[in-house]
């Protein structure tokens, strides 16, 4: 099992050149699967990041882990992207992973629309132990975050350690900006959740997601009026 020290991540995070047509996240993600192999597990929202994500990693390993954190309270839209993908990856290996209870236990148990009292209690549930849960056995996860997505996500690293679920977070496409996300897509002819085009720009659980700003891919339209911006699983 790959382990490296907090030294050795501070190295690595600046060793890639951000000089190339894709912003150093091929020389990321080609590192990361040298480094952990089997090991690595992207983690995917199926937002328009996750889709380029998966087109990248697709070159390094077509077959790799992808982990979906089936909540039960997503949009139908972005369990028909789901299937797109699968016709258009059909090697990809995706784990749909569900919660211990399903939304009805979790109302039976703790109230119903626990997303509306305690949203960090629910994503924690439904978000939080699952990927815990996946990455128990697992060196290392990749993620889609982006610098400009938000000042919460704006010192991202490429390589970041994650005290959090005591791993290794990946983020190849750090630099990308919310215009070259578009552009990638558009050019490669994928696949993406269709609520992008309804004003989108990031794409959640149904009853916490609405419309927001497009002209950045910003997290605005989670949790609106709420002081809340991360479902937990990002504590960078």
């Amino acid at each position: 099992m790959a382990k490296l020290t907090y030294d050795s991540w501070v190295e690595e995070s600046h060793r890639f050149s951000i000089n190339d047509a894709s912003k150093g996240a091929l020389s990321v993600l080609r590192w990361a699967y040298q480094e952990y192999g089997d090991e690595l597990v992207y983690a995917c929202s199926f937002g328009v990041e996750g889709i380029v994500m998966i087109d990248l990693i697709s070159q390094f390993n077509p077959d790799a882990k992808v982990v979906f954190l089936d909540t039960g309270l997503h949009f139908q839209e972005t369990y028909e992207l789901i299937e797109k993908v699968k016709q258009h990856y059909p090697y990809l290996n995706i784990e749909m992973k569900q919660p211990a209870l399903t939304v009805e236990e979790q109302a039976q148990k703790y109230g119903d629309r626990l997303w509306e009292r305690q949203p960090n209690r629910c994503c924690h549930y439904r978000k939080v132990v699952p990927l815990r849960e996946t990455l128990s056995s697992a060196t290392a996860w990749l993620s889609g975050l982006r610098r400009e997505q938000s000042p919460t996500r704006s010192q991202t690293n490429f390589i970041n350690k994650d005290e959090n679920f005591q791993s290794v977070k990946v983020c190849p496409l750090i630099h990308w900006t919310w215009k070259d996300i578009w552009e990638y897509v558009k050019k490669n002819q994928l696949p993406y959740n269709a609520l992008h085009d309804r004003g989108y720009p990031s794409i959640g659980c149904a009853p916490c997601t609405s419309t927001g700003d497009m002209t950045t891919g910003s997290r605005s339209g989670r949790w609106e009026n709420q002081s809340k911006t991360e479902c937990g699983l990002h504590t960078i």
